[in-house]
C-alpha cells in the first residue's frame, strides 16, 4: 500500500485533504471529564485561544473508548479515565468551522492530568476548572453539551 511508506507528516496532510474532498462528516468524540473533586477538564485551544472540551476525530479503526483515551491523553495529559455515560451527539454542521463533524459527548471521571499537552501548538494548556469559573464561551459552541452533562441524564441529545 502506498500510504505505508508516506512519512507520517505527510500522511497527514493526506489524510485531512482527502477528508475535505470527499465532503462527508468526520466523526468525533469528546469529553466532560471531572475529577474525583468535581472540577472539569478543559483545553485551551491555539488555533483560536479559547477553552473547550479535549476530544478529536476517532482514527481508523479506532473505538470510541480508544479514542476518548488517546485524545485525552494527547491533549490533556490525562492517563486514567472512567467512561459514565454518552451524553448524546451533535451534528449541527456549522460548529466547527474546519470540517462538518458528527460529534459525540461523553461524560466520565478522570485523575488529574500527569504530562503536559503532546502537541504544544494544537493545546497550549489544560487546566481543571471549578464549575463557577468555567468560561461562559467554550470552543465549538460546547457550552450544551456541558449543560446536558450538568443537568443529568435526558435519554441523550441528538442535534
Amino acid at each position: 500500500m502506498l500510504l505505508r511508506w508516506l512519512p507520517k507528516a505527510a500522511y497527514g496532510i493526506v489524510h485531512e485533504a482527502t477528508r475535505h474532498l470527499l465532503k462527508r462528516p468526520v466523526v468525533g468524540i469528546v469529553a466532560v471529564a471531572r475529577t474525583p473533586d468535581g472540577r472539569l477538564l478543559l483545553v485551551r485551544r491555539g488555533d483560536n485561544g479559547m477553552w473547550g472540551l479535549p476530544g478529536g476525530t476517532l482514527e481508523w479503526g479506532e473505538t470510541f473508548v480508544t479514542g476518548l483515551g488517546r485524545e485525552l491523553e494527547e491533549e490533556a495529559g490525562v492517563v486514567e479515565h472512567e467512561v459514565v455515560r454518552v451524553l448524546g451527539a451533535w451534528s449541527e454542521p456549522m460548529r466547527d468551522p474546519r470540517f462538518h463533524a458528527v460529534t459525540i459527548g461523553v461524560a466520565c471521571n478522570i485523575a488529574p492530568p500527569v504530562k503536559p499537552p503532546k502537541n504544544r501548538l494544537e493545546i497550549l494548556e489544560a487546566r481543571l476548572f471549578a464549575d463557577a469559573d468555567v468560561p461562559a464561551r467554550l470552543a465549538f459552541g460546547a457550552e450544551d453539551i456541558v449543560k446536558v452533562a450538568r443537568d443529568g441524564p435526558s435519554g441523550g441529545v441528538l442535534e
